[in-house]
């Protein structure tokens, strides 16, 4: 299977543009052209969804460039430590998220309770 980058955009979920940008920063090659219709393979369709993917999971463009590069190399130790690092940001992320949820709901319970004087939730949020 070959396909332009047309193709290999849609098979990848993004863009024409999308596709160029990460041949810019070196995450996809850049095929060899004969001069005419550049043409891209499953290898390539792979590495892209794979790059979205990462992103999907949190990983910046630089990350996935050493999860790239590692990849060939076979570092689980590094592959490792690189999700670890993932997921210390995510419980990060997920704490402040639950600290956010309690504080709206308990704003959510105290405007359902006493509807006279300011609303609660926008008052919260003015200050």
């Amino acid at each position: 299977m070959t396909t332009t980058i047309a193709g290999l955009a849609r098979a990848g979920g993004v863009g024409v543009e999308t596709v160029r940008y990460y041949q810019r920063r070196d995450l996809m090659p850049k095929p060899d052209g004969d001069g005419g219709v550049r043409r891209y393979g499953e290898p390539e369709v792979r590495r892209l969804r794979f790059i979205r993917a990462a992103q999907g999971a949190g990983f910046t463009l630089e990350q996935i460039g050493e999860l790239l590069a590692l990849d060939a190399g076979h570092d689980h130790d590094r592959a490792r430590a690189l999700a670890q690092a993932r997921i210390a940001d995510l419980d990060v992320k997920i704490a402040e998220l639950q600290a956010a949820r309690a504080s709206l709901t308990t704003l959510a319970e105290r405007c359902g309770q006493n509807h006279a004087g300011p609303c609660p939730i926008l008052t919260a949020f003015e200050t």
